[in-house]
């Protein structure tokens, strides 16, 4: 065997090792990548949902004002009754006590819809915290991602050990999202 031939095989040995030792970094980019993408998901998921159920809120809005128009209606047509005379006491009580009615019916109705939209909005609230969890995670992750590769360009496992620090906040970010109430 040569000097040469000995030489590079040393060299070729050191490079394999030195690509070995990189594997754990590779790994984790790997990892990290799937978990961006994972986290990405959730969060648009979230977003929609969001979206619908202010969707639903504002409809929900829009029937309470609804029935609060039609319930004003009924009042001012019952304020109306009082003061017009009809051709018969009877016929004006009988239309007066209808009108009470539906006044009674619609004022229950009412607060049951305005309960239900706020519930609706408190809803959205909620999603909307969570994704903004998730929208935090996404992006911890992808600076984890960016520093973890920076690795391999250097070669210094601070970069390694700082991108961990990045994701494990992303990560945490993610979790915690399923813990708001």
């Amino acid at each position: 065997m040569e000097a040469g031939e000995a030489q590079e095989l040393q060299e070729h040995a050191e490079h394999g090792a030195h690509e070995a030792s990189l594997r754990p970094v590779a790994f984790t980019m790997s990892v990290l990548a799937v978990l961006v993408a994972v986290t990405t998901v959730l969060g648009h998921r979230t977003h929609t949902e969001a979206v619908l159920d202010q969707n639903k809120a504002t409809d929900l809005w829009n029937f309470y004002q609804a029935h609060k128009i039609r319930a004003n209606e009924t009042q001012l047509a019952s304020d109306l009754l009082g003061v017009v005379s009809l051709g018969s006491k009877d016929d004006a009580k009988k239309l007066a006590r209808t009108y009470a009615d539906h006044e009674k019916k619609w004022d229950s109705e009412l607060k049951d819809e305005q309960d239900q939209a706020d519930a609706m909005e408190a809803r959205v609230g909620q999603f909307e915290a969570r994704a903004d969890r998730f929208d935090l995670a996404e992006a911890m992750l992808e600076i984890g991602l960016v520093v973890t590769s920076v690795t391999l360009l250097t070669k210094s496992r601070l970069y390694w050990i700082l991108g961990l620090v990045f994701s494990a906040a992303g990560v945490a970010s993610a979790v915690s999202a399923y813990f708001l109430r």
